[in-house]
């Protein structure tokens, strides 16, 4: 069995966009801009063996705010340029009941499934209260990068943290 990093995209790989308190994907390639020390983590966390998996809510492509090719186009840029093996997005709005969508675990078992991914020795590192309660329901430790936005908060992340890169060196420490 293996061991994975799954991270959401948005607010853990590259800047989501803060209005009024709450964060929003961008609205173009042109708006990415991957975060500091992103790389770094991530190379250093696949050098120690973690398979790499971004999963990520993307309901704007639902409701028509965001064409589908913009969000392939971001997650094809961070796919060719960061050392990521899978990215998995789920289009879908909450009154949809897919699985697939955080804080359902439906990604993370699907790619547990597929990659043959121990998820008790595995991780999750997110920006908003859905990410962590999928870590936990999918039996990862959790870490939460806390941004304080103006929303609902997670339950009791395993770690709160202000960066990937600081998640990872926990990881890579050990769990202290």
């Amino acid at each position: 069995m293996t061991r994975a990093v799954f991270l959401d995209r948005d607010g853990v790989l590259i800047r989501a966009i803060v209005m009024m308190g709450k964060p929003y994907p961008p609205a173009s390639l042109s708006e990415v801009e991957v975060l500091p020390q992103v790389e770094v983590a991530l190379n250093n966390l696949k050098a120690a063996g973690y398979i790499l998996i971004v999963v990520t809510n993307q309901p704007d492509v639902a409701t028509g705010k965001t064409p589908k090719l913009v969000v392939d186009q971001i997650n094809k840029f961070l796919h060719d340029s960061l050392p990521i093996d899978e990215i998995r997005t789920c289009y879908h709005q909450d009154k949809d009941r897919c699985l697939c969508r955080k804080p359902l675990p439906g990604c993370l078992y699907d790619a547990a499934h597929k990659h043959q991914i121990d998820l008790s020795k595995s991780f999750m590192i997110g920006d908003r209260w859905r990410d962590i309660a999928a870590g936990q329901s999918a039996g990862c430790k959790t870490f939460f990068i806390n941004y304080g936005y103006h929303e609902k908060q997670p339950d009791r992340p395993d770690y709160i943290v202000a960066s990937l890169a600081q998640a990872a060196e926990i990881i890579l420490n050990g769990l202290k």
